[in-house]
């Protein structure tokens, strides 16, 4: 049984990951700010953790990790101002990558957008530009870092359904390649129980594909 911590638990995303993860045999603790959405963390079978990660040193994010295997990522500021952007999605995500090595949780998965990276290309005055730029800082520390790391990079979040069939980018950028949160926790679910995708960077989005197979011959 694997032991996975997903950090951001009551995003849409995560509450669908963790149930996928539980009904696999697994592990799940869910860590999530707000303490009104206890009930929705634990109907997923999750164990729910209450914490604030932007206000988490890493020594405390690593008391938070200590007997985990696993680490998902899928936490955000959610938009507002740049300044809390950058403290969410960059500096906190950068803390719990440090508080994975320092708790011993070797595999962490990075949930980032298709498109993230330093040449993102995004205007300093486009409102989107934290965003990306904090991504692309965040990122690059998990590539550096000793982790035993993926990246899944999904293109515009949408409703649809979980139809466990998605495309894998070859480097094309245009588009909005519209994803299923319910396809991105299935991605993220087969990239935890498949070691070939580790150190990989797999941009993705709804497609003709199995994920199983997309993953098979994902660059």
């Amino acid at each position: 049984m694997t032991r996975t911590a997903i950090i951001g638990g009551h995003g849409k995303v995560a509450l669908i990951l963790a149930q996928l993860l539980k009904t696999g045999g697994n592990d799940v603790t869910s860590i999530f700010r707000n303490p009104d959405h206890t009930d929705d963390v634990e109907n997923t079978g999750a164990t729910p953790v209450v914490a604030d990660v932007e206000q988490l040193s890493v020594a405390q994010l690593a008391d938070l990790l200590e007997g985990q295997d696993a680490v998902v990522w899928s936490a955000g500021a959610g938009g507002g101002s740049p300044e809390r952007t950058y403290a969410v999605d960059r500096d906190a995500a950068i803390r719990a990558m440090d508080a994975a090595v320092m708790a011993g949780a070797k595999r962490f998965v990075m949930v980032s957008y298709f498109g993230a990276g330093q040449d993102h290309g995004v205007p300093e005055d486009d409102p989107f530009h934290a965003y990306a730029q904090a991504k692309a800082d965040a990122d690059d520390h998990l590539r550096a870092s000793s982790l035993d790391w993926t990246i899944v990079g999904p293109g515009a979040l949408t409703e649809g359904d979980a139809t466990g069939m998605i495309d894998v980018s070859t480097g094309e950028r245009d588009g909005d390649h519209q994803t299923s949160r319910a396809n991105v926790a299935l991605v993220v679910s087969a990239v935890l129980d498949d070691p070939s995708t580790i150190g990989k960077t797999i941009e993705f989005s709804d497609g003709g594909t199995l994920i199983s197979a997309a993953l098979e011959v994902q660059p």
